[in-house]
C-alpha cells in the first residue's frame, strides 16, 4: 500500500468512527460510499494543498486538542467536509462544500447537527466566529478555525511546503498576479489582531505564524 493510499485508508477508519458515534444506525456500507465520495474529491489531481494530505494534518491536530472540545464528533464532520468542493477559480467554495454536506448527512444527522456543521464550514471563508453560536459551540468553533490555520504555525520548512502547493493550485495565474494577490492575502491575515483564536494556538502558533508569512512577503517581493 501507498502512502497515499495509507492515508486514505486511516482517514476512512477515522471518518466511519465519528460518524458512527453519532447515528449507530448508519449501515457500514453508506458510511463507506460517504467516505469514497469524499476521498475522490480531496484527491482531485489539481488539489496540491487541499489534497487528503490536509486533513490528515488536521487530524495531527485534532487528536492535541480533541480533549477541548464540547462536541468533538460534529468538529471532526466539519474538518472532513469543510474543503470537500474546491475549486480555485471560484469564490464559493465554502458555501458548496456546506451544501455538500447538508445533501450528504442530512439523512443521518439532526437538522441542529447539520445546521452547525453549515455554519462551521462557512466560517472558514473569514475565519471569524458567528455571535449567533452558543457559548460551547463558540468555543468548540474557535479550535476549528484555529485547526485549519495551523499550518501557518509550523516550522518555516513545512511552512514552504505549504506555499508551494498553493502556488501549484493556482497555477493558472500568471506569476506577477499571484504575487499581488498573494502579498494582499497575507498582508489581511498580519492585520488581525491576533491570528488565532484559542490561548493554546495562541501561545503556541502565532508567533512562528507571523514569522512564516512575512518571510512568504519578502520572498515574494523579491522574486
Amino acid at each position: 500500500m501507498d502512502g497515499l493510499s495509507q492515508i486514505e485508508t486511516e482517514l476512512g477508519k477515522v471518518f466511519e468512527w465519528h460518524l458512527t458515534a453519532i447515528n449507530n444506525a448508519i449501515k457500514l456500507a453508506k458510511v463507506k460510499a460517504l467516505w469514497q465520495d469524499i476521498a475522490v474529491r480531496y484527491n482531485a489531481t489539481q488539489r496540491a494543498y487541499h489534497s487528503l494530505q490536509h486533513i490528515q494534518q488536521l487530524f495531527s491536530q485534532f487528536e492535541q486538542i480533541k480533549h477541548q472540545l464540547h462536541e468533538p464528533h460534529i468538529i471532526a464532520l466539519a474538518l472532513y467536509y469543510h474543503d470537500v468542493i474546491y475549486d480555485p477559480r471560484r469564490s464559493d467554495n465554502e458555501l458548496k462544500s456546506a451544501e455538500y454536506m447538508v445533501e450528504a448527512l442530512r439523512c443521518y444527522l439532526s437538522d441542529e447537527q447539520c445546521t452547525t456543521i453549515y455554519t462551521l464550514i462557512m466560517m472558514t471563508a473569514s475565519h471569524e466566529l458567528h455571535e449567533c453560536l452558543d457559548k460551547d459551540t463558540v468555543s468548540d468553533a474557535a479550535y476549528f478555525l484555529d485547526m485549519d490555520l495551523s499550518i501557518l504555525g509550523t516550522p518555516w520548512s513545512e511552512y514552504q511546503v505549504y506555499a508551494q502547493a498553493v502556488r501549484q493550485e493556482y497555477r493558472h495565474i500568471a506569476n506577477e498576479d499571484y504575487r499581488t494577490g498573494r502579498i494582499a492575502v497575507l498582508q489581511k491575515l498580519l492585520a488581525h489582531p491576533v491570528l488565532y483564536l484559542t490561548a493554546y494556538y495562541h501561545n503556541h502558533f502565532e508567533v512562528q505564524a507571523r514569522d512564516n508569512i512575512k518571510r512568504e512577503i519578502t520572498l515574494l517581493r523579491a522574486s
